[in-house]
Formats: C-alpha cells, structure tokens, sequence
C-alpha cells in the first residue's frame, strides 16, 4: 500500500504527531509513503531523516498553483490512496484531483481525510464542496464521527479510528524536575495541563478552579505548557486574580513527555476537543486525570477509574476533583495505574497504524471495484 500524505501545519500541536507517527508506523509495516508538509513548518523538520518528502503547502485554501504541483505529483506517484491530515490539505487535495480529471484505479487514488475536532462542518459552499470530495473520514473519536453524520456525512463514509501514542518514546522519557526549573517548593504538588494556548482548551477555565483550589491547598501549583494567542490574556487574568505564585505558564516544550512525568496530576479543561492526545500522554504517564465531559474525552477517561470527568466551565467542580485527587495519594496512584493499562490496551500507535492501513484498504478496493 503506498499513501501519500499532506499536512499544511506550521505548528507542531497533537496533529502534527500523529501524522508523523502514521507514515512512520506505515513504514515499519513495509508500505511505502510520501509527506507532503509545509516547507518551513515543524513537522517538516521533524520528518526530515529517513522519510520521502516534498514541501508545498497552499498560501490560501483555494491556491490553485499549489494544487495543481499536487496534481503533477499525483500523476507521477500513482500512490492508492491520499491522506489529508488538515482542513487545507483536504481543500489542496480535492482540488489536485479535480484537475486530473476522471478517477481510474490507476490514475486516481482515494481520498481519505483525518477529522481531530469536534467542530461542525462550515456550512460555506467550498466546504461543503471540498469535503463531498472526500470518500472516508477517519474521525479521532466516535463523537466526531457522530456530530460529522448530523452535518450530513454518510455513515458508510466516517470511521473511528482513536488516535495513539508510541509508548516507546513514553517509557524513554526522562522526568523532568520541574520544582527546580520553576522555583517552586520541594514539597508543592504540580497540577498540569499541556494545551495550545487557544479558546476551546478552556485555560481560563482552569484558572478560576486553581484559585478555589490554593484557598483549600495552598501549596498548590499550576503548571501550563503550550503556547498560543491567549497567552497575554492568560497572564492578565493571573496577575488579576493574584495567583503568580501558583499558576505558571512553561511555553512550548519540545520535552512534553518528561514534563507529563513531572506532574502529580493532570487537568483538561478544555470546552471542545476531539479526543485530547495529551490525555495519552499523561496517562501512559501513569498520572491520574481530572478532565471535562467535552467531545471525545469520556472515550479515553473512564471516570471513576482513571480520572474524574466534570462538566466543561464548572471551575467549582473541577476544582473539587482536583482537591480531592491532590489529597489522596492512594486514589491517584490506582487510577494513574489504570490509566496506563487503558493506554497501552486501547491507544497504542501500533493499534492506530493498524486501524488506519484496514480503512486504506478498504476505501482502495472499493475505489477499484467502483471504476
């Protein structure tokens, strides 16, 4: 099987991850690939060794030139099947195709898009025309599936395939010593949260719920890593609620999992989100979660078990779970264990390389037979 690629990111978010860990999990598997990635952007960069690359990334969602370089492309790989991993690249790559003219099973591949958030589809008419285009979503979580089949998706045409982590470079990873990094006591618990910096992952939210919690657990600390445009806006409200000592935001951290490592216990807060690989993270991590009901989280937190779930913008609830979870070692010891169970029995890359390749393959024959 030979799936050529496309990702249009600059940034390096949860995204980007897993498109690398999928073309690099095709290839362990013995199936060529090819990385269309953003000439300038991370994962191009991160890809850089050992992978067949070509930078192009459009400059707007309709730029005809880069879809047409994608077109060429096409022709000369004949790869059987196309993997749009983000909105432009499925945008760029419908167009590339309909530049080619008739699909032939040789000619021609499928065209499959991922689908990570929760968002509907824009009801604008490129939208909906880029996306018509598309023969299957591979939806992150069964919620995406779900709100893309109210937007219209046929069912036959959205599958679940959860995302995954490489445990490998989990179990790798060194702690990191965050008390020492930011001056913090000896003694103070870390509560973190690893996000960009972005509206929907609800940061203000947990904000509000740290000032509840330091009045109960003074010795408290906030950590936040990600960078994003609500950055000045974070740092305002902290200032404002007088909570620099407690709450603190790291920045990007090229050394996410060692940060994960670090923390005594994990917090999203966010308000949307398609499945939340950070989740992965810190529960291969073994740390117990605090997380909001939002879209696709309740499929990777089992409340009760490894985590509690509260409602998103509740900051009194969430603030009781993660007092409750700071003052009992025990409880977050067992739920961070099974959490890494969950992980490794559900999330693992290998299962998602696997999910992944049995949609390819079912969307090529039928692409063959349809011809």
């Amino acid at each position: 099987m030979f799936s050529l690629h496309i990702d249009t990111a600059r940034t390096w978010r949860g995204g980007q991850n897993q498109v690398l860990l999928t073309v690099l999990g095709m290839r362990a598997l013995g199936h060529r690939t090819m990385l269309v990635a953003h000439a300038a952007g991370e994962l191009r960069q991160r890809a850089a060794e050992g992978l067949d690359l070509v930078p192009l990334a459009p400059v707007t969602e309709m730029d005809l030139s880069a879809a047409w370089k994608l077109s060429r492309l096409m022709k000369q790989l004949r790869p059987d099947v196309v993997h749009a991993h983000d909105p432009h690249g499925v945008a760029m790559a419908a167009l590339a195709l309909s530049m080619s003219g008739a699909r032939t099973p040789r000619q021609l591949p499928p065209l499959v898009a991922s689908r990570r958030v929760d968002f509907h589809i824009k009801g604008n008419a490129l939208s909906r025309w880029k996306y018509r285009q598309v023969d299957c979503f591979i939806c992150a979580s069964d919620a995406i599936r779900r709100m893309l089949t109210a937007d219209g998706v046929p069912e036959s045409r959205a599958v679940t395939v959860h995302e995954g982590i490489d445990l490998g470079r989990v179990d790798a990873a060194p702690k990191a010593d965050l008390h020492a990094e930011l001056w913090l006591p000896h003694h103070a618990p870390i509560v973190g949260n690893v996000a960009a910096l972005v509206p929907h992952k609800g940061q203000r939210h947990l904000i509000e719920a740290a000032a509840i919690v330091i009045k109960k657990l003074p010795d408290a600390r906030f950590v936040i890593a990600g960078e994003g445009e609500l950055r000045p806006v974070l740092e305002r409200q902290i200032k404002e609620r007088r909570l620099e000592k407690h709450v603190f935001l790291a920045g990007f951290r090229p050394d996410i999992l060692s940060v994960h490592k670090a923390f005594d216990l994990f917090v999203m807060s966010s308000v949307t989100e398609g499945l939340g690989t950070s989740l992965l993270d810190a529960m291969a991590c073994s740390k117990a979660i605090v997380a909001t009901t939002a879209g696709g989280m309740p499929e990777v937190v089992a409340d009760g078990r490894t985590g509690l779930l509260v409602p998103p913008r509740d900051h009194e609830g969430m603030a009781d779970a993660i007092v409750r979870l700071l003052r009992d070692e025990g409880l977050r010891a067992r739920m961070g264990a099974a959490g890494a169970a969950r992980v490794r029995e559900r999330f693992s890359v290998e299962r998602m390389v696997q999910d992944t390749l049995a949609v390819y393959e079912r969307v090529a024959l039928h692409a063959h037979v349809e011809a």
